[in-house]
């Protein structure tokens, strides 16, 4: 198949996936277009039947206030589907993608041509920025238009329903996935000998650092970790509340035991140094970076928020608590630290039950999903 994918590059879950299920399809034998203002930060070099179209735009005082992006994306998707004969375009986050992508099929019609648009949802194209009025009505007119929708999540499905009614909509759930190459657990300590002093125990955090993601709930999380055991936080990741968790790691004289290291292109070498992953979001429509952590078979402290629950199993994988009950989340961090038979456990069931969402296993269900479009 001949597949276009748009999505946002910057660093962040839909489009960590998106570039990850085009570079899965590519190795599949499907040719892969990208495009999008620039590369996506996991599209590393030279990629067999993977190729970057990038959106230009014309800079003009009158667009001061009215970026062109958007038209000049849906000019660039019509231009590369009739060049390249795309069979379909796969869109992710909903907002402007599914829009344009609908805007570049009926210029393709009218010129006797037909693409199919599929629609994978994330997360706040939903739950935020979709049921903003400014967007409200054009989100639910382009899920309802696309010819296949998607969430990540069960969580995310039924918010789309609830939020958009949709009556006209089927949306399935395909689970956001890891690259077992990517993130598999530790073979040695070397990983974590490049965090933190020998006899450490090791917590780590990976976000947009939004305040969404709490991030200054993590550090009181480890604050209360570190009056009873050595350890060092290791954050990975920026944003707007990076000032205030620096200034707050300051405030309780933590600074030796974090580290906050920015943004971080292998994360699995960090994730594989690490005893435990805090992930105490306001919610979430997956949790990706729980699930690569889990992978590294590192066991979780999340909120018990949105889709978490449906990666990370409560006394399983790790354990879950309210968003925001920082005491709970300390707990549990502190049970599993100071028990290394319960900390053993929670690594082995973490790896694998990541495996159920290994890449091997869900990118057959877009092909699947793609054959029935095209059908």
């Amino acid at each position: 198949m001949r597949i276009g994918i748009t999505c946002y590059p910057t660093y962040g879950g839909s489009g960590a996936v998106a570039t990850e299920l085009g570079l899965e399809l590519a190795r599949r034998g499907h040719e892969i277009h990208f495009i999008s203002y620039a590369s996506p930060f996991r599209l590393r070099g030279f990629a067999e039947r993977v190729t970057f179209h990038e959106v230009t735009q014309l800079e003009y005082p009158l667009f001061e206030q009215s970026s062109p992006y958007a038209l000049a994306l849906a000019v660039k998707q019509h231009e590369v589907a009739k060049r390249e004969q795309l069979d379909l375009m796969h869109v992710h986050y909903a907002i402007p993608h599914a829009a344009t992508a609908w805007l570049a099929k009926q210029m393709l019609l009218h010129e006797k041509l037909d693409m199919k648009i599929v629609t994978t949802l994330h997360g706040t194209d939903i739950t935020l920025v979709g049921q903003d009025p400014s967007y409200y009505t054009l989100t639910r007119f382009s899920i309802e238009q696309s010819d296949k929708v998607t969430a990540v999540s069960a969580y995310l499905r039924d918010e789309t329903y609830r939020a958009f009614g949709c009556g006209q909509c089927d949306v399935r759930v395909i689970p956001n996935f890891i690259s077992t190459t990517d993130y598999h657990p530790s073979t040695d300590d070397a990983d974590r000998k490049r965090l933190a002093p020998k006899g450490h125990r090791v917590l780590v955090h990976v976000s947009n650092f939004r305040p969404v993601k709490r991030v200054g709930d993590a550090v009181k999380i480890f604050a209360a970790v570190r009056k009873k055991l050595p350890a060092t936080l290791v954050l990975v990741g920026d944003g707007p509340d990076r000032d205030a968790a620096e200034h707050q790691v300051d405030g309780l004289g933590l600074r030796k035991d974090v580290r906050f290291l920015g943004k971080v292109e292998n994360v699995g070498d960090v994730l594989r140094g690490g005893d435990l992953f805090l992930l105490p979001s306001a919610t979430e429509s997956f949790g990706l970076a729980a699930l690569e952590a889990m992978a590294c078979a590192v066991p979780v402290i999340a909120s018990a928020a949105g889709g978490i629950p449906e990666v990370v199993e409560h006394g399983k994988t790790g354990f879950l608590a309210p968003p925001g009950d920082v005491d709970a989340m300390a707990e549990r961090a502190l049970y599993v630290l100071e028990n290394p038979a319960e900390h053993e456990r929670l690594k082995r069931a973490a790896a694998a039950r990541a495996l159920e969402f290994a890449a091997d296993r869900v990118v057959p269900l877009y092909e699947q999903l793609y054959e029935e479009v095209l059908a």
